[in-house]
């Protein structure tokens, strides 16, 4: 029998509520991953005042971790932050198009890690339906935080007449995506952060490095699918059997909020972003900037 979700929400949100923790794995060698040389819970959290690169004082070498990734397969990457950092890992997920690759991927290692999902209030009914499907048949230990707002009085409060056209798509996604993500963060306190970004998706990913020191949510940030293209997307979803979000196949190559002026299906030769804040210079909702949302404008 699969375990319920955990939800926050803005009437009934708990203050204090616990889900299982999966033991640490196992310290096992990653092939080609040299491990750290003392374990995590011997090193003290890196502070905030990371150097000019980003890199946290104190913390792990990510100038030695960084290369050695470049050249290593997103299950290393992702088996090295199991081992790292234990329970103290989670991961995020949009329940989005190809987001049961990562799913299944952490799982498989971290059956139990806790997995962020944010409610903003207006998400596609297939999303919720798709979340429920990987739930269920996976086992997947959901914590679902949603935005304090109700969805209809926001609209109004904004000044949004139109229900599927935001005027003020920065401001929609500051306080009902990013808030409740860095909230959710805030609760949670981990470690480290698995996250399913790749480079080739927007300019704003390109250089991002796998493991890098956020500032902003005060843990590690891990993008173990950063090198992955389309071709590895789809070889893995097809040997492992996992899903496309049921949008998928009706053109919608990215997965977001149901206001046509944030999601709506692309045409061929589109890029797969373009159906994402149409006519609104905007690529990032916010929650992958992890040093400062200054560049979403939020």
């Amino acid at each position: 029998m699969s375990r319920p979700g955990t939800v926050f929400g803005s009437v009934s949100e708990a203050a204090s509520a616990t889900a299982s923790e999966p033991a640490p794995p196992s310290p096992a060698i990653v092939p080609g991953i040299a491990p750290q040389t003392a374990p995590i819970e011997d090193r003290p959290t890196p502070r905030a005042d990371a150097d000019p690169h980003g890199h946290a004082v104190g913390g792990l070498d990510l100038d030695v971790l960084n290369p050695m990734f470049e050249k290593s397969q997103p299950e290393q990457v992702v088996q090295w932050a199991a081992t790292q950092f234990g329970p103290d890992l989670l991961m995020s997920s949009s329940f989005g198009a190809e987001s049961a690759l990562l799913v299944h991927m952490a799982t498989r290692i971290v059956p139990d890690i806790r997995i962020v999902m944010v409610d903003t209030g207006y998400l596609f009914p297939e999303t919720h339906g798709f979340m429920e499907e990987l739930r269920r048949r996976f086992d997947l230990n959901v914590w679902v935080f949603r935005t304090r707002n109700d969805p209809i009085a926001y609209l109004h409060k904004a000044g949004e007449e139109n229900p599927e056209w935001r005027k003020d798509v920065d401001a929609c996604c500051g306080a009902n995506k990013n808030e409740p993500f860095d909230r959710a963060m805030k609760q949670l306190r981990p470690r480290a952060w698995l996250r399913g970004i790749r480079r080739n998706q927007a300019e704003t990913r390109r250089a991002v490095p796998f493991v890098e020191w956020s500032r902003r949510y005060d843990c590690y940030a891990i993008s173990p699918l950063l090198n992955w293209t389309g071709k590895e997307i789809f070889a893995y979803m097809t040997r492992h059997d996992l899903p496309y979000h049921p949008l998928y196949e009706k053109g919608y190559a990215s997965i977001g909020c149901n206001p046509l002026s944030c999601t709506r299906p692309i045409t061929a030769g589109e890029d797969p972003r373009a159906g994402r804040w149409t006519e609104a210079g905007k690529i990032e909702c916010g929650i992958n900037l992890t040093n400062s949302l200054d560049s979403a404008g939020l």
